[in-house]
């Protein structure tokens, strides 16, 4: 079978797991987290509730467009940052959201954000037009990490 092809649904398989897995520990205790001091710059939830469809949508494309352009230890790396780093938001999602450690939480989006760096600049090797797409995915991940940080200063 073609590397590149293999490469592809790799990658769309983990936008599916981020999405399932994040959704599991997002969704365990929604009348605990309206209880929490928020950061005065959290975006409304109107906004986060369009942008994670986006990321999603894009973080798909992506993988497919960067196992197209790029070479097989590109492709490689890219899965290895990209894998990575959904598993660091899937610590955060379950540290927030299920023993409510926000300290771990914190430094686990923190790390997913560094993380999303080489994805965003292999990215940018293999289409333009798909990293300008992706830098939305890269923003919300370090506005997302600042506002961990923000709920553990406040609660």
């Amino acid at each position: 079978m073609d590397f590149k092809l293999i490469a592809a649904a790799i990658g769309i398989l983990f936008v599916f797991i981020y999405a399932f897995g994040s959704g599991i520990w997002v969704s365990s205790s929604p009348g605990w987290y309206s209880t929490l001091n928020r950061p005065s710059w959290q975006p409304p939830s109107a906004f986060i509730g369009l942008i994670w469809p986006y990321n999603f949508a894009v973080l798909g494309i992506a993988s497919y467009q960067v196992s197209r352009s790029l070479t097989r230890i590109e492709n490689v790396t890219w899965l290895v940052f990209f894998g990575l780093s959904i598993a660091a938001a899937l610590t955060w999602a379950y540290q927030f959201y299920v023993p409510h450690n926000f300290l771990y939480a914190s430094l686990a989006l923190t790390s997913a954000a560094l993380l999303t760096l080489p994805m965003l600049l292999l990215t940018f090797r293999a289409s333009l037009a798909m990293g300008l797409l992706l830098v939305p995915y890269q923003i919300w991940v370090a506005i997302a990490a600042s506002l961990a940080w923000g709920y553990l200063a406040k609660n």
